[in-house]
Order: structure tokens, then C-alpha cells, then sequence
């Protein structure tokens, strides 16, 4: 039996989740998979990274019925962009999930930052002025991507077309497309 990636077995606990209207459990979750149920909490937590909004109950996992729309933009800025590029997005009505970059020797390196509002902004741009560290894409010369949830794809659709607007989206190489649906 050919062993299945973890994209892919995240794939199927985010189908069964979302075919399910009751809570499945971790055990269930994980015999439907060939994984134990602690494989199953971290692909749980990885999808909850990735935009899904998985409400863990006593009786197992569901996916919340209010749903969320996911997109990923490519954006490229250097520093002095970032907060203009966070604010377009949360103005429009969009979270910023996280941030990931393709780092050439690294790879793929992703961190969840739930940024969803102006607070939440001015929070993370305070952490940033202290000096300590500096934003992940740095690291690809101002190339990065952000997990984009939202309420409906029309907002996705605003939200593309200001950072395209403001000359801060970026084409996703075909070779990328792979990277982040992984």
C-alpha cells in the first residue's frame, strides 16, 4: 500500500469534515487515514493554520458552519510596505492567516501570524520596530505569501485587485503552485 503525503491525508480529513455533520473523532479520523490520532491533532492544527476553522468538541472534531473562504497571494514589498500591505487586506475584509516563504536552501517556511484587523496590525508592527527581528521575507529578497481567509470570494476579489493596484501582488510561478497547495 502506497503510503499517502501528509498534504494529501490533510486533504481527506478536511473532505470527511466537511461531508460530516456531526463530529468525527481523532480515532476515526485516523483509522480512515492509516495515521494514529496524534498525527491527526497536528493535521488538525495545520489546517486551523491554514484558515479552517476546526472547533474541537467532546465528541471530535467539525468544521465550523460559518465558512470561511481561503485564497494564497504571492506579494512582493520590501519593510517599509509591510503595514500598508497588512491594512489593504484587513480593510477589505480579509485575515491574514500567515506568512511563507520559498526559501532556497530551507524551502517552504511558514508562520502563522492571525492578523485580522487594524489592532491587530499596529500589534505586529510594534513587534517589528523593536528591532529584535525582521519580516520573514527578508529572507527571499521581499518575495512571500500570505493565507488569505475571508467571508466570500468577492472579497478575495477585492482584496487581489488593491495589492494589485498597489503593485504588491506577485505572479505564482507554476513551480509554486505545488509548494503551496502542499
Amino acid at each position: 500500500m502506497e503510503t499517502m503525503s501528509g498534504a494529501q491525508r490533510r486533504k481527506i480529513i478536511l473532505s470527511m469534515l466537511k461531508q460530516s455533520d456531526k463530529p468525527l473523532s481523532g480515532g476515526a479520523l485516523g483509522r480512515e487515514t492509516g495515521v494514529s490520532r496524534q498525527v491527526v491533532v497536528q493535521d488538525i492544527a495545520l489546517l486551523r493554520t491554514q484558515g479552517y476553522d476546526i472547533v474541537a468538541t467532546a465528541r471530535g472534531y467539525m468544521l465550523e458552519t460559518s465558512k470561511k473562504v481561503v485564497r494564497v497571494f504571492k506579494v512582493f514589498h520590501m519593510n517599509d510596505r509591510t503595514e500598508e500591505e497588512l491594512t489593504t487586506i484587513v480593510d477589505l475584509g480579509g485575515c491574514v492567516v500567515d506568512v511563507m516563504v520559498n526559501h532556497r536552501v530551507y524551502g517552504k517556511v511558514v508562520a502563522p501570524i492571525n492578523i485580522g484587523s487594524r489592532r491587530d496590525v499596529a500589534a505586529f508592527m510594534k513587534q517589528l520596530e523593536t528591532g529584535k527581528s525582521t519580516p520573514l521575507f527578508n529572507v527571499t529578497s521581499g518575495y512571500h505569501f500570505h493565507t488569505v481567509t475571508a467571508d466570500s470570494e468577492e472579497v478575495l476579489d477585492d482584496i487581489e485587485q488593491a495589492l494589485r493596484d498597489s503593485n504588491l501582488l506577485a505572479d505564482i510561478l507554476p513551480y509554486e503552485q505545488e509548494l503551496i497547495d502542499r
